[in-house]
């Protein structure tokens, strides 16, 4: 459920934007104590609307503070303490929910986290038997009782609580890679090669791809973990990993176990949980699930990752950075960290940093194609296009030749080149992106646009354009492009048509608006081509599309004017 959802289902919503104020908690001379207390609420739904995680469990716990039997506030100083990454005052805030009612699956999820972190787990159990279940939170229940129960050293349970989540369908990956951990743990190793292999068939992510490496080396299968970390060295996303397997094996060194205790399983569990939910809307229950495992397990750095991840979604950009920084240099995920912290930088119009950033992560490691990537990527948005391709230059100097997934680097180029004045060079990297991505919209409209707006290949182009409009036929951009070209082929009613279907698909743009008007025009349309003109200047365009559409208004369309 989303905060705001959250706070709507104990009807709390409102509008409280003059209270942005940090959460310090001050005492102000000569206010009273009822004023400082709905002060610190209404701080409190402020920072909650804005996800500042930390100031909204702040103000929240002090809104509880003066009215402790508030179960509202109990629930939302609960929600937001564990949210925020204070585990134990959020177990703490549990202990009273779960007083007030007692199946709470968030609260019995909570204690029974706690107890798991401090090798309590037959409490852990008990909490967790405790929750309410449904088709969600039995997946839950499932996998922490059954890392409780093996905490215990009761195989037999452990093993029972995959089994039965086995028997409900829908989470074979997750359960069959749970089973292959658990008697990995458990050094039951026949059981755990099958239970891994099954877990690959069902889907390679890295921590499958970790385990299971790990477990190859560990038993001592020196040549199958070669064979297994070499396949995946062509993936960039898994590549650190294999390249540490591989170093690990010439070195003769053998690396932990994934999971090297009850806490770490349960961890796992929640934090595959985490990943799995992608919508928008579970974003915070993700958030939470995610803290959990953190608390239990600090260094699962793919954990912090996937929070910053969140973060990033809800443009929490100083919070996610604040995540990557606390991934060590010795994890596999540093450079990685370090190149997205670089990007959140950009976002927030840090560029300097961003680019000083990427430019000593790309002196540091010279063939990270990530890192120069990410430094092309922030030239450009600074319009600084010559750099960029420069640095794309690097990244694609770096690719193995023909892999269609590498289309956006060229693309990435070649607005880059034209920006830089350099049509040729731009034409052959959109062509090149083209080839291996023929069916991508975004090359198809880019490159039949700039072929309509040089009035060249007019007809190729509208071809492009038109198969662009088939693949995405609800963007707005393309379906200018598609009227543009109508336009100037000369097919103005067809224009008209497709612009006014544009314009009702992006609203606001000066470019659409202005291409309206000179289809409405060259039908016949005169007022309402003004119209759209008037729109257009509305909508600021740039100077030098402003001095043309107020030529326009002021004496129509010569007969020529963008006749060629």
């Amino acid at each position: 459920m989303r905060i705001g959802q959250l706070a709507a289902a104990f009807g709390l919503v409102a509008s409280v934007s003059a209270c942005a104020t940090p959460a310090t908690n001050r005492h102000v001379p000569g206010e009273s104590v009822q004023a400082r207390e709905y002060g610190n609420y209404l701080s409190a739904r402020f920072a909650a609307s804005q996800h500042n995680l930390k100031d909204a469990a702040e103000y929240y716990r002090a809104s509880l503070a003066a009215d402790p039997t508030n179960p509202q506030l109990l629930a939302l100083s609960f929600f937001f303490a564990t949210s925020s990454g204070d585990i134990e005052a959020a177990g703490r805030l549990a202990e009273r929910v779960v007083a007030a009612t007692p199946d709470d699956r968030a609260g019995r999820l909570t204690l029974g986290v706690v107890a798991m972190k401090h090798h309590n787990y037959a409490l852990a159990r008990k909490q967790i038997g405790f929750s309410a279940k449904g088709p969600f939170s039995s997946l839950t229940v499932a996998l922490l009782d059954g890392w409780a129960a093996a905490g215990l050293g009761d195989k037999a349970s452990a093993t029972a609580d995959l089994a039965a989540l086995r028997a409900q369908g829908g989470v074979d990956a997750m359960s069959m890679f749970h089973l292959a951990l658990l008697s990995d743990y458990v050094g039951q190793n026949e059981m755990a090669d099958a239970s891994y292999r099954s877990a690959m068939n069902e889907g390679a992510s890295p921590r499958v791809i970790d385990a299971y490496g790990r477990f190859l080396e560990r038993t001592g299968r020196t040549a199958d973990a070669t064979a297994f970390y070499t396949k995946f060295l062509a993936d960039a996303g898994i590549k650190e990993l294999a390249l540490r397997g591989l170093a690990r094996l010439k070195e003769s060194r053998k690396p932990d176990a994934l999971v090297r205790s009850p806490e770490d399983g349960a961890a796992e569990a929640l934090f595959g949980i985490a990943s799995a939910l992608t919508d928008q809307s579970s974003v915070d229950v993700s958030i939470l699930y995610l803290r959990l495992a953190l608390y239990l397990r600090p260094s699962l750095d793919l954990g912090a990752v996937l929070l910053a991840d969140r973060f990033e979604g809800l443009q929490k950009y100083e919070d996610a950075i604040a995540v990557y920084r606390s991934i060590a240099k010795d994890s596999p995920y540093y450079r990685l960290s370090r190149v997205e912290i670089a990007l959140d930088e950009a976002r927030l119009n840090k560029n300097d940093a961003a680019i000083a950033e990427l430019k000593a992560l790309t002196a540091a490691a010279p063939n990270d194609i990530e890192a120069w990537t990410a430094l092309g990527d922030t030239y450009r948005s600074t319009e600084r296009f010559v750099e960029a391709a420069a640095a794309y230059d690097h990244a694609i100097a770096l690719l193995q030749p023909g892999n269609a997934k590498d289309w956006p680097i060229y693309f990435a180029r070649a607005v880059s080149e034209e920006g830089a004045k350099n049509w040729s060079a731009a034409e052959m990297d959109l062509k090149k992106a083209l080839q291996l991505a023929p069916d991508e919209p975004a090359v198809l409209n880019y490159l039949g646009y700039s072929y309509v707006d040089q009035n060249r290949n007019i007809a190729e182009a509208l071809a492009m354009l038109e198969k662009a409009h088939t693949l995405k036929p609800t963007d707005g951009y393309i379906a200018d492009s598609v009227g543009w070209a109508y336009f100037k082929l000369g097919r103005y009613a067809d224009a008209a048509k497709a612009l006014e279907k544009a314009v009702e698909l992006v609203p606001g743009d000066p470019t659409i608006n202005d291409h309206l008007g000179d289809a409405y025009w060259r039908v016949g349309r005169k007022l309402d081509a003004q119209f759209q003109w008037n729109h257009a200047l509305a909508f600021g365009p740039d100077k030098s599309q402003k001095a043309l559409i107020e030529g326009k208004l002021k004496g129509g369309m010569a007969a020529s004017d963008r006749a060629n």
